[in-house]
């Protein structure tokens, strides 16, 4: 909270004013630290599920043996242990992995061309989605974004059911950091990533494409455009990608099998 100067049509208005949490977060695997995140700091335990999976850390949630998130004055650290080989390459001899993480920055971690580029496996099928569910989503994302109704100012991840009903979100100040969060849910919770889609409150990066993929979500649906490596990303691994999605209009850039067209128009 934050007493503030408004300036609206000539009047000036002394009030109160909600802001968004931003504190570092260092990522430390088996005591050692791989990054340094700027991260919204709600639903780290999903956070560190999310950003180990998606990142290539761990192959399953067994994987991560253990998370505890310890406040510091500086910030927060997540202590997290590992069951996994795949860390270790990551980090390789030196042991030497401390990087600064913009706000959800989706390539932490990453020293050289071929850990940055990485290349998700296929997704598999996934349902088809009818226009009218991604309308229902869209028209309950904003009441379904706590954070960002009182600050204005945070990224939503939102996993939707087939219906349009959503079933899950989470916030952040990172829209990665915020689609981290809500995939370690969705393994939290035992979600199959075949039996709905992802509709993000930001463009669709390349990065977030990949974290989609990692996690086996057929469907990605996003408010702002797609990059062009995005949509390459998305049509070599067979995700569905939308863009622009507002309401009453979409574009589909790759894999439109799944939605369920009521009508053509050829220009």
């Amino acid at each position: 909270m934050r007493r503030v100067d408004r300036y609206r049509h000539g009047e000036l208005e002394h009030l109160s004013d909600e802001i968004a949490e931003e504190v570092p977060v260092a990522m430390i695997y088996d005591d050692v630290p791989f990054a340094v995140m700027m991260v919204t700091p709600l639903d780290l335990e999903d956070f560190a599920l999310g950003f180990s999976l998606s990142e290539g850390l761990i192959s399953t949630s067994a994987e991560l043996t253990s998370v505890e998130v310890h406040p510091r004055l500086e910030g927060v650290e997540l202590a997290m242990r590992v069951a996994s080989d795949k860390l270790a390459q990551r980090i390789g001899s030196s042991g030497e992995r401390l990087l600064p993480g913009r706000s959800g920055c989706g390539l932490c971690g990453a020293r050289l061309l071929e850990d940055a580029v990485r290349h998700p496996a296929p997704v598999g099928p996934g349902p088809r989605i009818a226009p009218a569910a991604l309308a229902r989503a869209l028209e309950a994302l904003g009441a379904a974004q706590p954070v960002n109704s009182e600050t204005g100012s945070v990224h939503a991840a939102a996993w939707v059911r087939v219906d349009g009903s959503i079933a899950l979100v989470r916030e952040d100040v990172g829209r990665h950091n915020a689609l981290d969060k809500l995939i370690g849910a969705m393994v939290k919770a035992q979600i199959d990533p075949e039996r709905g889609f992802l509709l993000v409150t930001s463009r669709a990066s390349y990065e977030m494409v990949t974290k989609a993929a990692s996690a086996g979500i057929t469907l990605m649906a996003a408010i702002s455009a797609p990059t062009a490596l995005a949509i390459h990303l998305a049509e070599s691994t067979r995700l569905t990608l939308i863009g622009f999605a507002r309401a009453g209009s979409y574009v589909v850039y790759t894999h439109p099998q799944r939605l369920l067209q009521v009508t053509g128009v050829n220009p």
